[in-house]
């Protein structure tokens, strides 16, 4: 990775990169689980935090880089991803971060983010997802569930919800994965894969919205209920999920579909294997679109994780070949080349 650090000169610890801003989310709200979990693993990151710049948009999970005792820029509704690429671009050197929210990013941000996932920009965008907009108190937002009764959508909404990690793939994002607030393990492993991937990596983080949307995720957290309806995804191991472990995800002529092992007709041969590095997204896209089907499991994890050139890096690389040909130009012979006249 670049800007390795002397591990002699400075050991991180995870209060090494807490602010002294006063934390202003609700109280019970899964951002403080978030911000948690990304301070204890900054100290894994190899990056001196001078080095480390978070880049928001609007919204309560935009506050994030007023909490981290880093460089940051709070900026406007749904252009963080541009300014974010616009920052990588100048200064490949930086370790850029970006939060925002599914209102901040689907929405007003989505032109953005579909072309940062197209290009490949080396970002790490945290998306936090609580299918409600909570910094304007409770509307619908592009990822709420058909007939979602809020204060702009009373009889029920009639949208089509967003499925972030599936519209990531469409763009050909080379990491995309998924993780849960209250799971700090879990979420911890893939913001450490997602640190380590060169190019951008999205993670879509569900996170409790306890004022207008409490209870969003109670099934994929519950005890009782979570291992029946959480598929999580390793590299190289088969999709089994279950209280008993006994149930497989089968992929075949006919499509996807779930398998009880305990049927003897069944066996784990027939479960389907995960593949993080699988260049084709097929697999992955068909994971990313069990997500609204209730007859199957969620998937958390990474959906897929490939490498690709960065954009920042051929722009490098572009920038290079140029000055070598043509020389350092000067700001006065750019402002007076090409269609120029005098009036």
């Amino acid at each position: 990775m670049e800007n390795n650090i002397d591990v002699e000169e400075v050991k991180y610890k995870a209060k090494d990169f807490a602010s002294d801003q006063d934390v202003r989310w609700c109280p019970g709200c899964g951002d403080y689980s978030v911000l948690a979990q990304v301070q204890r693993v900054f100290p894994e990151i190899g990056v001196k935090k001078e080095d480390i710049a978070w880049i928001s948009g609007i919204g309560c999970s935009s506050r994030f880089p007023y909490y981290m005792s880093t460089y940051g820029f709070h900026s406007i509704h749904g252009r963080a991803l541009a300014i974010a690429t616009g920052l990588k671009t100048a200064r490949p050197d930086l370790s850029v971060w970006v939060a925002t929210g599914d209102g901040d990013n689907m929405s007003i941000g989505g032109n953005h983010f579909i072309h940062t996932c197209r290009k490949n920009v080396d970002l790490n965008v945290l998306m936090f997802n609580n299918q409600i907009y909570g910094l304007t108190k409770g509307q619908y937002s592009p990822t709420s569930e058909e007939g979602k009764v809020t204060k702009s959508s009373p009889y029920g909404s009639v949208d089509h919800p967003f499925n972030p990690p599936s519209l990531a793939l469409g763009a050909e994002a080379t990491f995309v994965a998924r993780a849960i607030d209250t799971n700090a393990k879990h979420l911890q492993e893939v913001l450490k894969k997602a640190m380590q991937h060169k190019g951008t990596s999205f993670v879509e983080i569900y996170q409790n919205c306890n004022i207008f949307n409490d209870g969003a995720f109670d099934e994929l957290k519950d005890k009782e209920t979570k291992l029946d309806h959480l598929l999580t995804l390793e590299d190289g191991q088969p999709m089994i999920f279950g209280k008993n472990s006994d149930k497989g995800i089968k992929f075949d002529c006919d499509g996807i579909s779930v398998i009880d092992l305990n049927d003897k007709n069944n066996s784990i041969e027939d479960v389907m294997i995960h593949r993080e590095t699988d260049i084709n997204p097929m697999r992955a896209f068909i994971l990313a679109n069990m997500t609204y089907d209730h007859s199957m499991p969620t998937p958390v994890g990474v959906f897929r994780r490939v490498q690709k050139s960065t954009y920042d890096e051929s722009v490098k690389v572009q920038l290079e070949k140029v000055t070598a040909k043509k020389g350092v130009g000067t700001l006065q012979n750019l402002l007076y080349s090409g269609n120029t006249w005098e009036v």
